[in-house]
């Protein structure tokens, strides 16, 4: 009777350890249309005619989901209007514009900006947005968590660039119905148009041909953030217990987080002669875990 009942434990046990094993890691899904715009650093004092949408991280409710991803949402000033002015001791940050065009508040300088530009924008570095135009203008604010134990070296200037002017590129693990733009890496980036963070470690756009494919994979130590700026189709985000991919149906504006390990992928559902699906996607490293091999030595970041 012993012997069953061993028998019968560990069976229990093998079998609640597979669904562990098995289980695929969180995701988180938002959608910009439904986020509540939510008070920020960025429309404190100072600001005027600007809101923020926090997606993930700072000021969303699963904010304690992220590890290396400080933030993650849409800053929108709207015409005449100013966002305040932030700067951040460990914390990097990358803007990308999503619509419209304003001023970018760097340090001392003002330098005009306009949708699909991203710019570096490094610790310490107070920054903000003014709009002059008569339409809004909406950034993608995303922020990167600076570990106590990472030198980051001063950015010697400004490092802006637009995604107008990175060339499109088949990668070979993802087949050509993907292309991808290579916008920032890190400092020893050898194939983006800027290279220039530390924690965020690859910020892209994928272009999707009708039907095509981001094929799905899981990063077993970095964090993801997908942002869908055009197109409808079906993300994949997770395993189910068969450990099939599942797929949810997105329109534009859909943002989904995704922890390491966690499966990932998307499929395109416009149709031949529709505009192509665009994607923007962030890559960062979660602090204290490895990345494997070490990098090559640091290369001076290249500057637009």
């Amino acid at each position: 009777m012993d012997s069953i009942l061993k028998i019968k434990r560990l069976a229990i046990l093998f079998a609640v350890s597979s669904c562990l094993f098995a289980a695929d890691p969180i995701f988180l899904r938002r959608q910009v249309s439904d986020v509540k715009p939510r008070p920020d650093d960025l429309t404190a004092a100072g600001a005027k005619a600007a809101s923020y949408k926090p997606l993930f991280g700072i000021g969303d409710q699963d904010a304690d989901q992220t590890k290396g991803v400080a933030r993650y949402g849409e800053l929108t000033v709207g015409p005449g209007g100013t966002s305040a002015i932030v700067s951040y001791p460990a914390e990097e940050q990358i803007y990308f514009v999503e619509e419209g065009a304003g001023t970018l508040l760097y340090a001392a300088e003002k330098v005009p900006v306009k949708k699909n530009d991203f710019m570096y924008l490094p610790v310490g570095v107070g920054h903000g947005i003014a709009n002059s135009s008569n339409a809004p203008v909406r950034v993608i604010v995303m922020g990167y968590k600076i570990p106590a134990d990472m030198k980051v070296q001063p950015t010697p200037k400004l490092m802006l660039a637009s995604a107008d002017d990175v060339q499109l590129q088949i990668l070979g693990q993802h087949g050509p119905t993907s292309q991808f733009k290579l916008m920032m890496g890190t400092t020893s980036s050898q194939r983006d148009k800027l290279a220039a963070a530390y924690l965020m470690n690859s910020l892209f756009i994928m272009d999707f041909a009708p039907g095509g494919t981001n094929i799905p994979h899981n990063h077993p130590v970095e964090e993801e953030i997908y942002f869908l700026l055009r197109g409808s189709g079906e993300m994949v985000a997770g395993l189910d217990a068969d450990g099939k991919e599942v797929r949810h149906p997105v329109t534009e504006g859909a943002a989904f987080f995704f922890k390491p390990g966690a499966q990932v992928g998307y499929y395109s559902g416009a149709k031949e002669g529709q505009p192509h699906d665009l994607m923007l996607a962030a890559r960062s490293r979660v602090p204290g875990m490895s990345m494997g091999p070490p990098r090559p030595p640091a290369q001076p970041a290249r500057q637009q």
